[in-house]
Formats: C-alpha cells, sequence, structure tokens
C-alpha cells in the first residue's frame, strides 16, 4: 500500500523478526543416572525403616489404610494404556501410583474417584512420563513406566486427598508438584 505524502500510517511497517530459538537443555546419561539414584536411596530408606510405633492405653486397630502400610513397589502393576481399554464404568476409588519397576522408582502418586476416567483427559504426569521415557531411550536405558492401584482407599475425597500428601511425603515422588523444590523439574 502507498500512502500520499503527508499521510499518516496507523500501522506501519515493521517487519517481523524471528524470536530467538533457545536449544532445550538436555539432562546427560550422568547426571539422569545420579538424579535417580538419589530419589531410589531415598526411598529404598524408606521402605526398610520401620515407622515409629504409637503407644496407647487401649488397643486400637491400626488403620487400614495409613500411608506407612502401603508400599507401591509391591502392587501389581499395568501397563500405562489400561485407560484406552473398554470400561462398562468410569471406575472406583483409588490412589495410583506411577511406577518405573525397572529402576524400582515411585515417581508419583495421585488419587481418583473415577479409575477408568483419570487418565483420559489431560494430566500432566503424561507429558512428564513421555520425557522421562525418551530421555532413557535415547540414552539406552531400560525403563518400565507402569501404574499401580490401591483400591483400598477412603470414599471421602478430603481424607482420600490427606492420605494422597502423606504418601507424596513419605516416598517424595519426584513427578508430584510438592517434591519439584526437592528433586527439581527436569521433566516438566
Amino acid at each position: 500500500m502507498t500512502l500520499e505524502p503527508n499521510q499518516l500510517n496507523l500501522f506501519p511497517e515493521v517487519k517481523p523478526t524471528p524470536a530467538p530459538r533457545t536449544e532445550a537443555l538436555v539432562m546427560s546419561e550422568a547426571v539422569l543416572l545420579k538424579w535417580k539414584a538419589q530419589i531410589f536411596d531415598y526411598q529404598q530408606v524408606v521402605r526398610e525403616i520401620q515407622p515409629p510405633q504409637q503407644t496407647a492405653l487401649f488397643d486400637l486397630a491400626p488403620a487400614h489404610c495409613g500411608p506407612d502400610r502401603i508400599d507401591p513397589l509391591q502392587l501389581s502393576v499395568r501397563s500405562l494404556s489400561f485407560w484406552r481399554m473398554p470400561a462398562d464404568s468410569p471406575g472406583d476409588v483409588c490412589l495410583y501410583f506411577i511406577v518405573d519397576s525397572a529402576a524400582g522408582l515411585i515417581l508419583y502418586v495421585g488419587e481418583t474417584c473415577r479409575s477408568n476416567k483419570r487418565w483420559k483427559g489431560i494430566h500432566a504426569c503424561k507429558d512428564y512420563i513421555a520425557s522421562y521415557q525418551d530421555l532413557h531411550y535415547r540414552y539406552g536405558i531400560k525403563t518400565a513406566v507402569n501404574i499401580a492401584f490401591w483400591w483400598d482407599t477412603p470414599v471421602d475425597r478430603r481424607a482420600r486427598q490427606e492420605l494422597e500428601l502423606s504418601l507424596i511425603l513419605k516416598w517424595r515422588s519426584p513427578f508430584n508438584k510438592e517434591m519439584w523444590e526437592q528433586w527439581g523439574q527436569p521433566f516438566g
């Protein structure tokens, strides 16, 4: 478009400049292995140490689903593609754990009231898992990322979320946002 000599242009011609591209930082193999070893060492200590037993004047039945009674690495695992299977219901209340069985790591702790629906939608953890697996593939490191369910979970949402948080804090699962300050966020 040509303008008359004294005509102002409300839309000055600006040549777009491409935004500078930053190279994505990729965790080296040595750093990845060290990161995993630190988490493994911590979680192994948690598994081996018996929790302190509180004494009471009366014999009280232990909580059936207290955080000290749940070891995610002892649960049966299922493929992460479980949600693609046909289901006749939206599912049940549960806690779920994303584990790398090959490394013996608990990566994520979550809770839901609809086990068959939770992973069908958007879930940030899916992206972390994909990045985690891609990096392992790059270095030829074996992974076996699966999901495990704990079905004996409180139906009450608040109680379930409290149990979930206590398990996140106990296991320090690195994909949970509560642990990003401790382990970093290399896959997010």
